[in-house]
């Protein structure tokens, strides 16, 4: 009788979890005395992410009326993409610290980064994972050129530098220790003292210092750089400590009542930065969730901003309660737009755009914008996507929930082994839109690899000539389709986006959609001519999370 009572009470609740989320939890989400209760009537300024997709650990100095912002970049190559301003809420990319192979010649895996300006010149420091450890470089113009490395003997990651009022320079890493540094050379001019411990939370990183009425401030990272994020804050009146933790830690988070519907999540790993008109301002990464049961999120880290309210003598309070949202109503500095770029690239150029990049270093002779005008020409190399080295890649982020990407690609394999297409690419695990080659006939096939899974569709026989190559997203899924001539889009496959999200294949990085060509364990005969790409953003027909526990 149990189990009949048992059965009977599941069946009965199945139909109120089938509706709408909005209306069985509300009278959860209306009891919640933490969150802060959104104004229908209040006007949205702006709009978070300001930078989406994987733009993550973002670190921001002002000069003059100019903001400039860097965010971490770990494989890809360009590194560390440079960011201006004029009003902290749209930016546009101006270039890359790490633009030649030279600067890091042992590899790449470039983390959390600060960016500085001092009497004239830019420093960014970092950590590359690969080998060297920390480092600085330098320029007169934040777009490039910058200058070869200064690795300093500092252990930990996310290096920070400050620049006090005396002259003096020092740098603090997430192990805390703080040191004097000769800025000109890297020389560390006095013994490591470590001056804080973090309030307790796990994985304590990204931090910086600030210097307001007469204190120094220490801010970090706590908690993780998934839900538990957090940005804590410590001062004193030596830059030497000692440090008492601020009452009302942590500042930002999200890992509570207050923020726990918020669709953006993980907040923290934080810089602050005061405005040409004195407000102060604070920037921060924090990923959107797909919604649903479990969190699961695609589009990686993404850039956010908040404003921060900090009295004389007080401690600073982002956004009134700790939290920022996705519709913002709070005021800005008069906002100042870049034009929208085109989505269409015609690969009539010398060089692709700043938005693309290239898994590690690119081998340059599988790369051609030259060979055939009009065309970005691609050798697929002996690696494959996700193993080690430089595979024949080249993408860009995906930045929206909804998107459509399209290319149209020429390409005969010479052998069964070469193939080339279009990818969604995350820390190694992709999907894929392929042309290959079985026998003397060319065929299309889609291909799902996570980990050791691998899925391959039926193959598709080819017409001579080229093919168009499709990928739409949205939250719950990805579709590839084909099309040749003047012929109708063919849908080919569809799966959960959510197998490629960080919580299923891991990693710090976000989905990119791009173009590549490999030869599967040897270097490829055949080219691959890509004529266009293009790459639109779709309205969200997704359902954003609307609770969660």
């Amino acid at each position: 009788m149990k189990r009949i009572w048992i059965a009977w009470l599941g069946l009965s609740v199945l139909p109120v979890f089938a509706q709408d989320n909005s209306s069985v939890f509300s009278g959860i989400l209306q009891g919640n005395p933490f969150a802060a209760t959104p104004d229908p009537e209040a006007t949205v300024t702006y709009h978070n992410p300001v930078i989406p997709g994987f733009y993550s650990d973002p670190s921001v100095c002002r000069v003059g009326e100019d903001y400039y912002l860097i965010t971490s970049t770990f494989e890809y190559f360009p590194g560390v993409p440079v960011f201006h301003s004029r009003d902290l809420i749209h930016w546009e990319q101006i270039g890359h610290c790490l633009h030649r192979r030279e600067q890091i010649p042992q590899g790449i895996n470039i983390f959390a980064a600060t960016l500085r300006y001092h009497e004239g010149t830019f420093y960014m420091i970092t950590t590359n994972i690969t080998g060297g450890g920390n480092f600085y470089v330098t320029a007169t113009d934040p777009a490039g050129p910058w200058s070869d490395p200064i690795w300093i003997r500092v252990a930990g990651i996310d290096p920070d530098l400050f620049f006090d009022e005396d002259g003096k320079v020092y740098v603090i890493s997430s192990t805390f220790v703080l040191n004097e540094i000769d800025i000109e050379t890297g020389k560390l001019l006095t013994e490591g003292r470590k001056v804080w411990n973090g309030t307790g939370g796990r994985y304590a990183e990204g931090p910086h210092i600030y210097k307001k009425d007469g204190y120094y401030y220490l801010m970090a990272a706590e908690g993780g750089t998934e839900e538990a994020h957090s940005e804590t804050i410590a001062r004193s009146h030596s830059i030497w400590g000692p440090y008492t933790d601020n009452r009302s830690n942590p500042i930002l988070a999200h890992a509570n009542a207050a923020g726990q519907n918020i669709p953006i999540q993980g907040v923290g790993h934080a810089d602050m930065v005061q405005a040409h008109d004195g407000s102060w301002w604070i920037v921060f990464h924090g990923y959107r969730h797909l919604g649903g049961f479990g969190v699961h999120h695609t589009l990686g880290r993404e850039t956010c901003v908040a404003p921060v309210t900090w009295p004389k003598n007080g401690w600073p309070v982002v956004n009134g309660n700790g939290t920022a949202t996705v519709d913002m109503t709070c005021p800005t500095l008069p906002q100042l737009p870049f034009e929208a770029k085109p989505p269409r690239m015609d690969f009539d150029t010398r060089a692709l755009g700043l938005e693309w990049n290239y898994i590690r270093f690119p081998e340059a002779g599988n790369y051609s914008l030259e060979e055939r005008p009009g065309y970005l020409q691609m050798k697929g190399s002996a690696v494959r996507i996700g193993e080690r080295g430089s595979p024949t890649f080249v993408g860009r982020r995906v930045q929206d929930m909804s998107f459509i990407a399209e290319t149209n690609l020429e390409f005969d394999p010479k052998s069964e082994n070469e193939e080339a297409g279009m990818i969604l690419l995350n820390n190694g695990s992709h999907f894929d839109i392929l042309l290959g080659r079985s026998g003397k006939k060319r065929h299309l096939v889609v291909k799902f690899q996570f980990g050791s899974v691998v899925y391959t569709s039926e193959q598709v026989a080819l017409k001579p000539g080229p093919v168009r190559l499709k990928i739409t997203g949205n939250r719950s899924s990805y579709t590839f389709s084909y099309a040749q001539g003047n012929d109708a889009d063919t849908d080919l496959e569809s799966v959960d986006a959510k197998f490629l999200s960080s919580e299923t294949v891991g990693g710090f990085t976000g989905v990119y959609v791009g173009l590549y060509a490999t030869g599967n364990g040897k270097a490829a005969l055949a080219h691959a001519d890509y004529d266009w790409f293009t790459y639109e953003k779709e309205a969200d027909t997704g359902q954003a999370p609307a609770f969660s526990f």
